[in-house]
């Protein structure tokens, strides 16, 4: 058998340096990916409704409500309970929606990784 040096144990043998430097390489490339990916989630959008449209949600991907629409005719009789439920009904989905459209664009990237 013959003796390793401390250079070669340190760095995981004969070679190990190399592999080391190709890991390095994949791991920046993945992070410009994802970096990438992020930025792109951040100019899609999803919509949701509530209400059979009395309320409408636009979020981003990067799950930022963007716009809350209410249809003008809802507040002549509306209560307002029913007013915020269907708010919280919209926003919940589209942010649901942005979280499962993140997962879709980012879980290859992060191979399964939660974010």
């Amino acid at each position: 058998m013959a003796k390793r040096s401390k250079r070669q144990k340190m760095s995981g043998g004969a070679g190990g340096g190399m592999g080391n430097m190709g890991m390095m390489q994949q791991m920046q490339q993945l992070q410009q990916q994802m970096v990438a990916a992020q930025e792109a989630l951040a100019e899609e959008t999803v919509t949701a409704t509530a209400g059979g449209g009395v309320i409408t949600v636009v979020a981003t991907g990067d799950q930022q409500i963007q716009s809350i629409t209410i249809a003008p005719d809802i507040l002549v009789d509306a209560d307002v309970e029913m007013l915020q439920d269907l708010i919280l009904t919209a926003v919940n989905s589209a942010l649901d929606q942005s979280r499962e459209m993140a997962a879709e664009r980012l879980g290859p990237l992060a191979g399964g990784l939660p974010f």
